[in-house]
């Protein structure tokens, strides 16, 4: 609940920051504008960036008969959470990784790399697709697509004070100095609230799939065993398209200090602290 609700005030938050952004640089025209050829641009990543990731991660669709045992755990965890059965493919990597894509969960696809697979007992494999289901069930895509085109907005906005000045809703010029400031942070605060978003997402995927499966503990120990094996196997794919490392259960590209404020993943430890306070009260 609390993860709902922090995700529901941050998303507020960057709203509120657009049109504030919006009001001070680009007045009423130019708020409308950024945010028309932003949600365009997210329009259409929203329904066509499963078709899009899939194939940048050069993922192999399976069955039940070309990969019996992953393909039937996926199918026995998507009706444990009441979820249509999604299309289910596998990246030949070795790094340990895992993904959910599509637009809603009719449509939906969960990923894993063959890594992944190799390195996670049955149980930690169980706990790593119940999460990526998890994001299914609560419309995460489309919740990261509407905080992209909010963030994407007040870029724009941004670029467009810098091109042409900022302007008030009456259209007079702003105070250059608050016009650069703005126009320099805005962005910067969008970011900052939008990897805000990803990272309650991630922690309300971690419950949900801990519910899922039944086995916090698991997917705890999974995180565990990725995060420390992953950091020495790069993950070629992600390496080249670094936009798509925010669907990975773990970013390979997060690292630490201030970084963590830019990362679309909480730390390995507070997940694995958070799953095994659940744990703990399954007992």
């Amino acid at each position: 609940m609390f993860n709902l609700l922090k995700t529901a005030v941050l998303m507020a938050a960057i709203t509120a920051l657009f049109m504030t952004i919006g009001q001070l640089l680009g007045g009423q025209t130019g708020m409308m504008i950024a945010l028309v050829v932003a949600l365009g641009m997210n329009v259409f990543s929203y329904w066509f960036s499963d078709k899009m990731v899939l194939r940048m991660y050069n993922a192999q669709e399976v069955t039940e008969q070309t990969a019996p045992q992953f393909y039937r755990m996926v199918a026995e965890l998507a009706a444990k959470a009441e979820l249509p059965m999604p299309k289910v493919y596998l990246i030949n990597e070795d790094a340990p990784n895992a993904f959910a894509t599509g637009r809603n969960p009719s449509h939906a696809a969960v990923a894993a790399t063959t890594g992944i697979l190799r390195v996670l007992s049955e149980r930690e494999l169980r706990g790593v697709m119940a999460h990526e289901l998890a994001h299914v069930k609560h419309r995460d895509i489309l919740i990261s697509t509407i905080s992209a085109t909010m963030a994407g907005a007040i870029g724009m906005l941004a670029n467009f004070g810098m091109m042409f000045g900022g302007r008030d809703s009456e259209g007079r010029p702003v105070n250059p100095i608050v016009s650069i400031l703005v126009m320099l942070l805005a962005p910067l605060a969008a970011s900052l609230i939008q990897m805000a978003i990803s990272r309650a997402r991630e922690f309300e995927a971690d419950r949900g799939g801990a519910e899922i499966s039944g086995d916090p503990a698991a997917l705890a120990s999974a995180l565990q065993k990725i995060h420390r094996i992953a950091r020495g196997i790069p993950l070629e794919a992600a390496e080249a398209h670094p936009e798509t490392a925010q669907m990975m259960i773990m970013n390979p590209l997060s690292g630490g200090g201030l970084k963590g404020l830019f990362s679309t993943h909480p730390s390995t430890e507070e997940r694995v602290e958070r799953l095994m306070v659940l744990a703990r009260g399954a007992r």
